[in-house]
């Protein structure tokens, strides 16, 4: 797709692959742009309405080509089918027009008072809903063939309408930002959602109020609505907050939202990108970036086939084998993916070289990126093969010079595999290899006793050779995951570096023959490498211990640590009206509030401020002393002194009036 139509002719002549390449639906594409796709409800026929000039076109799937085309007057809003086949379809025009057309060709056309955006269809009483530059919803009755009363919103314009195929609610996006739901039976408004203060995120950076822009019903509950700052919100009728709202991160318009039904995913798309996402949990499934812009996106029903309509001649056609079948008109696809699956080959490009950001960075390309030198895939770019020669010839000049001298080291390394060699163990994981290298002795042996096929090397297989060079797959003896999935390890490892040892010896002498360790016989190896499920748990336990212990030692490191660090003192700020007392009594109360309820009765007992006795009916009665706050606490103490003060007031002014009439008495 991204060659030319004159080097695409050449290629033909050429590879066979792309002569076998087949075309689905021939001459599929507009002449300029192509504006909205859909499929009638029987399957047969795809329509396509673009420019220029304005026109329809119809192709026929059980033949695979265009069926016939028709020109219009003006361009094309959006467009219904109204029957099963094309026989009855809708147009809405730019200019104010509404085109009907049968199966003969051009039937009526008639014109509404603002201009349309957006109309439903509403099988039951076969009204037309168009809104539209108003504030009204216009109602067209095509049984009747007239207007009927308008439906007056609180909206200054609306984007967007659709119809729920269950119970036939009517729901609209208006410009600013809400979703208005009517009841055509009644004609009343029967809800409103503010979709505009829900799409907006704590990660959003939102310019201007966000509009509905796309609008879709999933069942008699789910509504999907996107909004012009790139948002989907996936609501239930029965709630007013989304249960998810998913940001395509690009700022665009939402174009068109879908549901797919066998994997429950929705598929939103704005002119950019186009991704299928997960309804219940957000996740994305996949994503597919068009080399044009989007404007509308069509699933075929109960099939993995998705097409698109673009800011391009032709008309895109996906097939995604996991979304579902192939339709019955190309069945042919299931065949031809199961034949690739079975087959997989790597596709070499004669004209472009992938590289990745870390080759572009090496070759001092990385501010290309973004420009149309470089084209995104998957993890890295494609790039002009020729530019790449150069960059690297500028890059690295002796490159030439270094491939020489790689050639002539191959060259004699095949020459002296002739002679006899010793085993060479890899740099990285020698230990490792020196064990594979063991086993495959044992299974030859074996496999010669039993007659059997020798299994293929690991140190020889490619899909493992980097194991064996690259530092990164070096295997840490020393880590605990190591030490415990490998309990036997530290023995035979013991054996295995006294082996590698003695190898690394001989390879430095430049002996040619490889000779047994003396003083240790065969028979000696095999009975210390055989080990029964005893000494397997002793070595586990062993290994647990030292784990232990290491993790002790490390916990008084740590407490050293902490122990020398000088800590700064912290200020704690008592409420008003409080005593502070201690931290202990912060501490009893946690304490007692973890314990039973039983237990708090018993030690509420014992202090005296619980009194449990048993009635006369049978039951328990408990008598509970609150206790007193330290405010409450000091205001009694003070009643009480006070009153103390006033009783001994009393008492000595009644014993100077007993003295003074004594006095008098006796005077």
């Amino acid at each position: 797709q991204w060659l030319s139509d004159r080097k695409k002719r050449a290629l033909q002549k050429k590879d066979v692959d792309i002569r076998r390449r087949i075309e689905l639906i021939q001459d599929f594409e507009m002449p300029t742009v192509s504006t909205k796709i859909k499929v009638s409800r029987d399957g047969q026929y795809i329509m396509a309405v673009g420019t220029y000039k304005p026109r329809v076109r119809c192709f026929d799937t059980y033949q695979l080509s265009q069926k016939f085309e028709r020109c219009l007057d003006s361009e094309v809003v959006t467009f219904e089918i109204l029957s099963d086949d094309y026989s009855k379809i809708v147009f809405l025009q730019c200019g104010r027009f509404v085109e009907f057309h049968s199966q003969h060709g051009h039937y009526y056309k008639t014109r509404i008072p603002k201009f349309g955006r957006d109309f439903s269809y509403h099988y039951p009483s076969c009204d037309l809903y168009f809104v539209g530059a108003s504030s009204e919803v216009y109602r067209l009755n095509l049984e009747q063939g007239r207007f009927l009363n308008s439906l007056q919103t609180e909206a200054s314009e609306s984007n967007v309408c659709d119809i729920n195929p269950v119970h036939f609610l009517f729901a609209m996006g208006t410009a600013e930002g809400k979703v208005e739901c009517w009841d055509p039976r009644t004609r009343n408004r029967v809800g409103l959602l503010d979709c505009a203060l829900s799409s907006v995120t704590a990660d959003t950076e939102i310019e201007g109020l966000p509009s509905i822009s796309a609008l879709k019903f999933d069942g008699a509950l789910n509504m999907a609505v996107g909004t012009s700052t790139g948002q989907v919100l996936l609501y239930d009728l029965r709630s007013s907050n989304p249960l998810i709202v998913k940001d395509h991160h690009y700022g665009l318009p939402i174009k068109s939202v879908q549901f797919q039904h066998q994997l429950d995913l929705i598929i939103s798309a704005d002119s950019r990108i186009i991704k299928m996402w997960n309804k219940d949990t957000g996740k994305i499934f996949t994503s597919m970036e068009p080399e044009h812009d989007i404007n509308d996106v069509c699933l075929y029903p109960n099939s993995g086939m998705l097409m698109t309509a673009n800011e391009a001649p032709k008309m895109n056609i996906y097939y995604i084998p996991v979304l579902g079948p192939a339709p019955k008109w190309c069945s042919f696809l299931d065949n031809l993916t199961e034949e690739l699956e079975e087959n997989p080959e790597s596709t070499v490009y004669d004209d472009y070289k992938f590289v990745t950001r870390k080759d572009l960075e090496n070759l001092g390309l990385a501010h290309l990126i973004g420009s149309s030198l470089l084209r995104a895939y998957m993890h890295g770019f494609f790039m002009d093969i020729r530019l790449y020669h150069k960059a690297k010839m500028m890059a690295n000049p002796f490159a030439y010079e270094e491939y020489r001298r790689e050639k002539i080291r191959q060259k004699i390394e095949e020459t002296r595999a002739q002679r006899v060699q010793l085993k060479k163990l890899p740099k990285v994981n020698k230990e490792l290899a020196l064990k594979l290298i063991e086993e495959e002795g044992e299974e030859q042996q074996f496999s010669k006793k039993r007659k059997q096929k020798n299994l293929p090397s690991l140190l020889k297989d490619d899909r493992f050779k980097v194991m064996f060079e690259n530092p990164d797959f070096q295997v840490d003896e020393e880590s605990e995951e190591f030490r415990l999935l490998n309990p036997l390890v530290s023995k035979i490892s013991q054996k295995r570096k006294r082996k590698l040892k003695i190898l690394e010896e001989l390879e430095a002498q430049g002996q040619e023959e490889e000779e047994e360790p003396e003083g240790k016989a065969s028979d000696a190896e095999s009975s210390e490498s055989s080990d029964d499920e005893k000494g397997w748990v002793e070595e586990v336990r062993k290994q647990r211990k030292l784990l232990r212990q290491e993790e002790k030692l490390k916990r008084q490191e740590r407490l050293k640590e902490d122990q020398q660090t000088l800590l700064k003192p912290q200020f704690f700020e008592i409420k008003e009206g409080e005593e502070f007392r201690s931290f202990k009594d912060s501490a009893k109360k946690q304490k007692l509030m973890k314990k039973t309820l039983e237990d708090r009765l018993k030690l509420e007992e014992k202090l005296g401020t619980l009194n449990v006795s048993d009635t006369t009916v049978g039951s328990k009665q408990a008598t509970f002393k609150l206790k007193k706050s330290e405010q409450q606490r000091k205001q009694q103490e003070a009643e009480k002194l006070h009153r103390q003060e006033r009783k001994t007031l009393r008492r000595s002014a009644s014993h100077l009036k007993s003295r003074r009439g004594r006095g008098q008495l006796f005077h």
